[in-house]
């Protein structure tokens, strides 16, 4: 009969790229059951976006089977999101993604949507906030326009509205579509503070900050009032874009949020009629940016007119149309934007005591 050591042994063979480590001392695996000839038991990952999920399921259940007098394999796969160092501003909040930019009209909340329906997709309990107080898109994109949030009065909290699986919640929720917001600095400031902090969240692995263009109020009410575990930053190809951009990212440094990517956006223009995709932005933008930041590229988003359509509709793509190829590059996005925090969370930065003699 098989032992549960003989089957932690087949597992350790199992390296995950990201840690380095064997699943097995990373205490990936959990709850092993041996009924007879039958083995059962848990692959518990760090976010259920894990982009190798799949491959993890295949390599145990090979290397189980292959054990002499296993006949029957079950493997259960779990995730348990890890949430980012220090404390939680925001109750049940695990992490908090600022979604930016260094200007407007790159993209920046089409990919917001499109993350966070494609992150919540996975089985994540996602959130998304619109903190553009003067151009809330939001409530459009994700098919909410016109509606309102209840307000529990008992507890003083707004409830967010939900859709595709992802709670959200947006001044454009509260005030009518025509309505300019004629506000000065401080005023946005405590608008965004009520936004993060007097909303019912519940439980979220990750709640998604929808950033305005620029690095003004709303950024700095941001990283002062919450701990964000990291930003992805959306850009296009061309000069004018990356310009801005650079600024963003070193926005974040001095606050001491990690730049966990970039996204580029509109990076190729794809026929409608050929098919044929051309570089209208330019291109090579972002993995020089990247270079000097010393980040990644997270993703190449092509210039779509069906992306374009479902966000007018506020039907985001992956959700209208989750097996297209538009949707595929958000799904991925989704998976390295997940990798990236769970690497993150894991490290332990140890701070030296100096004892004074």
């Amino acid at each position: 009969m098989v032992a549960e050591s003989d089957i932690l042994n087949a597992l350790s063979v199992i390296i995950d790229p990201d840690f380095k480590k064997d699943i097995v001392s990373l205490g990936f695996v959990k709850n092993v059951v041996i009924d007879g000839s039958s083995v059962a038991f848990t692959i518990e990952l760090t976010t259920p976006a894990c982009p190798v999920k799949e491959e993890f399921r295949q390599a145990a259940d090979a290397a189980v089977s292959a054990l002499p007098g296993v006949e029957a394999v079950d493997i259960t796969m779990s995730s348990k999101v890890t949430a980012s160092q220090g404390k939680q501003a925001i109750p049940g909040v695990a992490n908090i993604i600022a979604i930016a930019s260094g200007k407007g009209g790159v993209g920046k909340s089409t990919t917001a949507v499109n993350l966070a329906v494609a992150m919540a997709q996975t089985g994540a309990r996602v959130g998304l906030l619109d903190a553009d107080i003067y151009g809330p898109s939001i409530p459009r994109m994700m098919g909410l326009a016109g509606y309102k949030p209840e307000i529990d009065h008992q507890a003083k909290r707004i409830c967010p509205l939900e859709n595709y699986g992802v709670k959200t919640i947006s001044i454009g929720y509260l005030v009518d579509d025509d309505q300019a917001m004629i506000w000065r600095g401080p005023m946005v400031a405590s608008a965004l503070g009520q936004l993060l902090t007097d909303v019912n969240w519940g439980d979220l692995d990750y709640l998604f900050i929808d950033m305005p263009p620029g690095t003004g109020d709303a950024q700095l009410t941001l990283t002062q009032k919450v701990p964000v575990t990291g930003a992805v930053m959306v850009t296009t190809p061309q000069d004018i874009a990356l310009l801005d951009c650079r600024k963003g990212i070193d926005m974040f440094k001095k606050s001491s949020v990690h730049t966990l990517g970039i996204v580029e956006n509109m990076s190729q223009f794809i026929c409608p009629h050929c098919g044929e995709s051309s570089s209208i932005f330019a291109e090579g933008g972002a993995e020089r940016l990247s270079q000097e930041y010393k980040t990644e590229v997270l993703a190449h988003i092509p210039l779509d007119i069906s992306i374009r359509e479902k966000a007018d509709e506020g039907i985001p793509i992956v959700a209208a149309a989750p097996d297209s190829k538009q949707a595929k590059g958000y799904q991925a996005l989704a998976g390295e934007v997940a990798r990236k925090i769970s690497i993150q969370n894991s490290r332990k930065i140890d701070i030296p005591i100096i004892v004074q003699g």
